[in-house]
Parts: C-alpha cells; sequence; structure tokens
C-alpha cells in the first residue's frame, strides 16, 4: 500500500472553508488531519466538535483527529459522533494511555497515540501492538509553519524497528514541518503517512504540492 498523505486544515483558509475542504477532496490526499487544540495542552487554541461535524460533511475523505488536548478521555465519543476515523491522543496527555486506546477502539475509531519531540519511543514498547497509529511530532505542538526537527528521522527509524520486530501493523504519521524537501527521507525511514499543512494548503499550486508528494517512491515503503 502507497503512503498517505494528510493535509492538515490548520493551514486552509478558514475564511473559504468550504472551498478548501473540495479542494483536497478532488486530489490524491487520503485523509484530513485535523488538529484540535485547547489551550491547555499546547499554548493555542484551535476549533473542536462544531467545525469536525461541518468538514464531515463537506468531506469525501477520512477525518484524522489530533487531540492536543488534556485529559482527552472525556471528550472520545464525541468527536467519534463528530465524524473522526482516526482519533489521537497524546502519550504526555494521557496517565491511563492503554484505557484510552480501549476507548477509541470501542467506537470503531482507528487509535492513535502521538509522542512529543522529547519522549522516546521505548516507551511504547508495551502498547504497540494495540495501536493503530503513531504520529510523531516534528515540530512542538501548538503551531503551524514551524521548522521541521531532523532528530524526528532516526526516531522513526526505531520505531519501525520496534514494529517490525513486533509484527504490529501499526502505521508512523509524521506531523510538522513535512513538505517535498524531507519527505522522501521521512518515507526512506519508515514512515507511513505524512501529515502537511504549509506545504500544501500555501503552495502556489495546492493539487500539485500533493501529487509529487504522493507520487515520491512509487514503490512504497511500509504499511
Amino acid at each position: 500500500m502507497k503512503h498517505l498523505i494528510a493535509p492538515s486544515v490548520l493551514a486552509a483558509d478558514f475564511t473559504k472553508l468550504q472551498a478548501e475542504i473540495e479542494l483536497v477532496n478532488q486530489t490524491q490526499a487520503d485523509w484530513f488531519h485535523l488538529d484540535v487544540m485547547d489551550g491547555r495542552f499546547v499554548p493555542n487554541i484551535s476549533f473542536g466538535m462544531f467545525i469536525i461535524k461541518a468538514i464531515k460533511k463537506m468531506a469525501t475523505k477520512p477525518l484524522d483527529v489530533h487531540l492536543m488536548i488534556v485529559e482527552p478521555e472525556k471528550y472520545i465519543e464525541q468527536f467519534r459522533e463528530a465524524g473522526a476515523d482516526v482519533i489521537t491522543v497524546h502519550y504526555e496527555a494521557c496517565p491511563h494511555l492503554h484505557r484510552t486506546i480501549q476507548q477509541i477502539k470501542a467506537t470503531g475509531a482507528k487509535a492513535g497515540v502521538a509522542l512529543n519531540p522529547h519522549t522516546p519511543v521505548h516507551l511504547l514498547e508495551d502498547l504497540i501492538e494495540d495501536i493503530d497509529l503513531v504520529c510523531l511530532m516534528s515540530v512542538n505542538p501548538g503551531f503551524g509553519g514551524q521548522k521541521f526537527i531532523y532528530q524526528t528521522i532516526p526516531k522513526i527509524r526505531k520505531l519501525r524497528e520496534l514494529i517490525d520486530t513486533r509484527n504490529a501493523a501499526t502505521m508512523i504519521e509524521i506531523d510538522g514541518g513535512v513538505g517535498l524537501q524531507n519527505a522522501e527521507a521521512l518515507l526512506q525511514a519508515g514512515a507511513n503517512v505524512l501529515v502537511a499543512g504549509s506545504s500544501i494548503y500555501k503552495a502556489t499550486n495546492p493539487k500539485e504540492a500533493i501529487s509529487r508528494m504522493k507520487s515520491i517512491g512509487k514503490d512504497t515503503f511500509y504499511v
């Protein structure tokens, strides 16, 4: 299976949201990536269930919802009802992570776990078979448009080794500073899903940017 591209709606122009969603609908992109920020776990505030419900009505691709919030377990069912197909919570925000993963799966959504740049991948050793997706943050979470942290690449390799050793089906998603300048290196290291915000929505030709990112490494790496 070819790698997946998930345009980050946070980088879209919200004054013309319907047009921005329709633009991605017409491309080879695979998911919509939606960053939910609460102003507590991260310093920024983005959007919540109301916007996700609106996007779900317009989107023809699955919604990949990334919860950058404290106490995400309180809202899992609501985000699923709003239209989330993948629900990702942060390791750093979940003292009972296994329980939260099971809670997500019970709704029928895929369960993801995100790691901040400082969080090592070995902390997921006891859970990796239960996780559908690991989202490695390649910037500090909270704001779009940041520079990519290149220490993420060896981190991808470590995570890929863990997944392959356990024969798990877990996907590796990279979120932050992803663009054509580093996409191939990320895929070669073992990533499956590329979240791209500014490099798509701020591109002169967003459709072409998605097409070029999708065409990298036609013989696919993992999944």
